[in-house]
C-alpha cells in the first residue's frame, strides 16, 4: 500500500558473500541455496568471476498477509548471494589470483566462510588434509595481512595531513591515527579488525579504509548427510572457534540441499526435513543469520495489489525505512500509518485493528519495527 506517485523501485538486496578454500563445497552450495549453477569442479580455481544469485527470503508472517489479502502478487524480501572463488595461503600477496578475489569480498556486506566438515578421499583438500580450524585460521591470517595492508597505505596518508595540513586537519589525522593504533593492534594478533574497541565516530573516521576483516562473518559448516543428523568432532570445533571470535556457525548440507531444492510439494518438503531431523532449510537458516548480523529487520506493505516484504536496518526512522520502496519516499515522506502484524494476526483485519485504536499515524521521528505494516504518504 502506498501513497504517492510511484517509480524507479530502489531494492535493498541483503548481500553475502561465500568464502572458502577451494574444494571445500562453496560453489556446490551456492547451486544449491540459488539455483543459479556454478561450476563445481575437483581442482582449485574454477571459479574465478564472482556469481551472482538473488532467492527469495522465506517469511512465514509475509504468507500469512497473502492469506488475509488475497493479493494480485506476493513478492518476498530479496537476498543477493556471491559465490567468490577459493582463497589459498598466500592470496593477500597475490597467490592463486588472491588480490583479484580479496576485492570481490571487499565488495560484500557479510562474509559467510564456507568449512569442510566431512571426510571423502574423491574429494582432494587443497592441504590434503581436513582441518577446518586450520582452514579457518588460513583465510583468517589472509584477510588480516589484506587489511594490514590497506592499513599501512591509510597511517601514510594520516601521517602526511597531520605534517602539512592546518591545524584542524592536523586534529582529523590525529583522530584517524588513533584509530588505526586499535584497528593494527588487533591485527598484529591475528584477530578481526570488527574486535577493535571502536567508537562509531571512530568507525566513520576510517570508513574509507574498508577493512575486510571489518565485515560481519559467520561460518558454513558443509557436512555430509551423517553430519546434518548427528554433527561431528569438525563441526564441534568450528562453533568452539566461532564461539571464540563472536561469531556464529551453522550446518548446511549441499546435497541435503540441491535434493530439497527439487521438491516443490510442501508436504513432502516437511517429511524430508523430518526425516534429516532438519527443522529448517539451510537457505532459511543461513538468511536468519545474515539478517543478524547485518542488524536488518523486515517491514510490510500489504493491500488488495500487492502484499510485500521490504528490508531496512534496524534503528531506521521512517523516512529511511521508506527508501527500500522507493528514494522519493525519503525525501518526500510526510507520515506513515502503521500497525503490526502481531495486531494483524490477533485482530484478524486491518479494519479490526483500527477498531482496536491499535492503528496509528507516525511521523518523520518514528523508528521502524520487525513486523510493522506501512502505508507511506508522500
Amino acid at each position: 500500500m502506498f501513497g504517492g506517485k510511484r517509480g524507479i523501485l530502489f531494492c535493498m538486496a541483503l548481500n553475502c558473500g561465500i568464502v572458502g578454500l577451494p574444494n571445500v563445497g562453496k560453489s556446490t552450495i551456492f547451486s544449491a541455496l540459488s539455483a543459479v549453477p556454478a561450476e563445481a569442479a575437483n581442482y582449485p580455481f574454477c571459479t574465478i568471476e564472482p556469481h551472482v544469485g538473488k532467492v527469495e527470503v522465506a517469511d512465514d508472517r509475509l504468507a500469512s498477509l497473502t492469506e488475509i489479502f488475497k493479493p494480485k502478487r506476493t513478492v518476498p524480501a530479496v537476498m543477493e548471494f556471491v559465490d567468490i572463488a577459493g582463497l589459498v595461503k598466500g592470496a593477500s600477496k597475490g597467490e592463486g589470483l588472491g588480490n583479484q578475489f580479496l576485492s570481490h569480498i571487499r565488495e560484500v556486506g557479510v562474509i559467510a566462510q564456507v568449512v569442510r566438515c566431512f571426510d571423502n578421499p574423491d574429494i582432494i583438500h587443497v592441504a590434503n588434509k581436513v582441518d577446518p580450524v586450520s582452514d579457518m585460521e588460513t583465510i583468517a591470517v589472509e584477510l588480516a595481512l589484506s587489511d594490514l595492508e590497506t592499513l599501512h597505505k591509510r597511517r601514510e596518508r594520516a601521517e602526511r595531513a597531520r605534517k602539512v595540513q592546518g591545524k584542524t586537519e592536523q586534529k582529523h589525522a590525529e583522530a584517524v591515527l588513533a584509530a588505526l593504533d586499535k584497528v593494527e593492534a588487533e591485527l598484529e594478533r591475528g584477530r578481526a579488525a570488527r574486535n577493535a574497541a571502536l567508537t562509531p565516530d571512530e568507525k566513520e573516521l576510517i570508513g574509507d579504509c574498508h577493512f575486510l576483516s571489518m565485515k560481519p562473518q559467520l561460518y558454513v559448516c558443509n557436512v555430509d548427510e551423517a553430519g546434518v543428523k548427528a554433527g561431528s568432532g569438525y563441526v564441534e570445533a568450528v562453533k568452539k572457534r566461532a564461539a571464540a571470535e563472536g561469531s556464529e556457525a551453522l550446518c548446511i548440507c549441499g546435497k541435503f540441499e540441491a535434493e530439497l531444492g527439487s521438491i516443490k510439494d510442501p508436504g513432502e518438503k516437511q517429511a524430508f526435513f523430518e526425516e534429516l531431523g532438519a527443522s529448517a532449510s539451510g537457505l532459511t537458516l543461513l538468511a536468519q543469520a545474515a539478517y543478524r548480523l547485518l542488524g536488518l529487520a523486515t517491514f510490510f506493505t500489504a493491500g488488495a495489489d500487492e502484499c510485500r516484504a521490504w528490508t531496512f536496518h534496524k534503528g531506521d526512522r521512517a523516512p529511511q525505512a521508506a527508501r527500500a520502496i522507493h528514494t522519493d519516499f525519503e525525501q518526500n515522506f510526510i507520515k506513515a500509518e502503521v500497525y503490526s502484524y502481531d495486531d494483524l494476526i490477533r485482530y484478524k483485519s486491518a479494519a479490526k485493528v483500527k477498531e482496536a485504536g491499535r492503528y496509528r499515524v507516525e511521523g518523520k521521528d518514528y523508528a521502524v519495527q520487525d513486523g510493522d505494516i506501512l502505508f507511506i504518504k508522500i
